[in-house]
């Protein structure tokens, strides 16, 4: 039996005039102090300008690996080998050395700012030669350098690999990738990273981690509601700058406080992001669209094939053009829905969109398609982001 279905769909969008989206009326400090927004508070928006993360990276040797190790065309793990070796006061011929059990591998972790002397980082492992598995393997004692090549953590400590690989006889069993691992809290910090919270003048910077000039502007109305002054000024889309002369670090880290605590309504722009491979539409709460008219259908055309023998009317009549035969019997069924319309007003929000769809018996691959063809017809205003 073959099926096949045909989807009818027709967007029609027709209006006239500029749709804008429906937000408070007021000023920001009305927009920020409305009782029907919480509100986020500012912690979650910005971060201080030099309080960024900063990536770590070293080279290292994992041993105790059951023969599933480098082989000895790796140069690199033979000469890592014998120059450990040489530190603790063994000197090995150089074609002696065997590298079965032993990994060069590629430690890499990530210093949070601030982070201090002893604290414990997360690191995560990568074979760099040819090694089959680092399962069973622990990571020997290696320096993690940043940027400026200066050593900022140590690593060591047993590896955690999340997969397998077993192969005999030419038959493999593998489980995800069984040449990368985590060694979990395996790092311990040796220096701190440079964050200054002041800068050489006194001030203070944030920046926000999604930049808007809307936003900005009301952090910095709410900052300075806060302190109870002119000190917060919104330099652009990104930055926040804060000066108040005067203040002790106490002073300032309770100032710092209180402005972290102080909730804001972001102006975030529009968007619908949509997951073609799920079915899933997600879109913000500001998203508008234009007055609109859909008109879905559906024509379901179904073909049914059944085979069926044809015998001679006498069986007992032979010959050589006598014999039975499989023919085809095929039956065409048409099944056309009646077409549904659904009208949008002014300002309508894509929840509003969403649920006239449901009166049409849409489905969610349906839905999909018809927001791309709503942007299309340049009645969505917003982002239309496919993934």
């Amino acid at each position: 039996m073959t099926r096949r279905t045909i989807s009818a769909l027709l967007i029609l969008a027709f209006g006239v005039g500029t749709v804008l989206a429906q937000e408070p009326v007021g000023t920001d400090t009305q927009y920020r102090n409305s009782a029907a927004f919480a509100g986020v508070r500012i912690k979650e928006l910005v971060r201080l300008a030099d309080a960024k993360e900063n990536a770590l990276v070293g080279y290292g040797l994992v041993t105790g690996l059951a023969g599933t190790g480098d082989s000895s065309r790796s140069a690199a793990t033979t000469q890592s080998i014998r120059n450990m070796l040489l530190r603790f006061g063994v000197n090995v011929p150089a074609g002696t050395v065997r590298t079965r059990n032993t990994a060069g591998v590629m430690i890499t972790a990530t210093l949070p700012p601030y982070a201090q002397p002893g604290d414990k980082l997360d690191a995560n492992i990568t074979s760099l030669g040819d090694a089959r598995s680092l399962l069973g393997g622990t990571l020997l004692l290696t320096h993690l350098v940043g940027p400026n090549n200066e050593v900022y953590a140590l690593a060591q400590g047993p590896i955690s690999v999340g997969g397998f690989s077993f192969d005999l006889n030419g038959n493999l069993v593998q489980k995800n990738h069984p040449t990368a691992g985590t060694l979990a809290g395996g790092a311990t910090v040796e220096r701190s990273p440079r964050s200054p919270l002041l800068y050489a003048n006194g001030t203070i910077q944030y920046v926000l981690h999604d930049p808007d000039i809307a936003t900005a502007k009301r952090i910095a109305d709410s900052i300075n509601d806060t302190l109870g002054g002119r000190y917060a000024h919104a330099l652009d889309a990104a930055r926040i700058w804060i000066k108040r002369p005067g203040r002790s670090r106490s002073q300032i880290m309770s100032d710092l406080t209180a402005i972290e605590e102080t909730r804001v309504i972001p102006d975030t722009p529009a968007r619908v992001v949509i997951n073609e491979r799920t079915g899933t539409v997600v879109a913000g709460g500001n998203v508008r669209i234009s007055p609109i008219t859909i008109t879905h259908g559906d024509l379901n055309v179904t073909i049914s094939t059944e085979f069926i023998v044809s015998q001679p009317s006498f069986v007992f009549r032979t010959g050589p053009g006598v014999r039975s035969v499989v023919v085809p019997d095929t039956t065409i069924d048409v099944e056309e829905e009646e077409l549904i319309g659904v009208n949008l007003p002014n300002s309508s929000t894509v929840a509003e969109l969403v649920t006239a769809l449901n009166q049409v018996k849409a489905t969610s691959r349906d839905v999909i398609t018809i927001l791309q063809n709503i942007r299309t017809a340049g009645a969505l205003h917003a982002d239309l982001i496919v993934q």
